[in-house]
């Protein structure tokens, strides 16, 4: 007689990953221009990145 298959225990099976999961990023109003940027990353219209600008004007000549 065949014997039924046993089940496996809960820590030998594929857990979920939550961390893999695609979100939106996280917006942010640009405190110098008033541009909605990526939080933590740099303003692309005017280059400011926490209290200082990181990315500087050149003037033209």
């Amino acid at each position: 007689m065949a014997h039924p298959k046993r089940r496996q225990g809960h820590a030998r099976t594929a857990k979920r990953r939550t961390h893999d999961k695609a979100e939106l990023p996280t917006m942010a109003v640009c405190p110098n221009c008033g541009a909605w940027y990526i939080y933590h990353t740099v303003c692309g219209a005017c280059g400011y990145y926490r209290g200082k600008l990181a990315i500087e004007q050149k003037e033209a000549v």
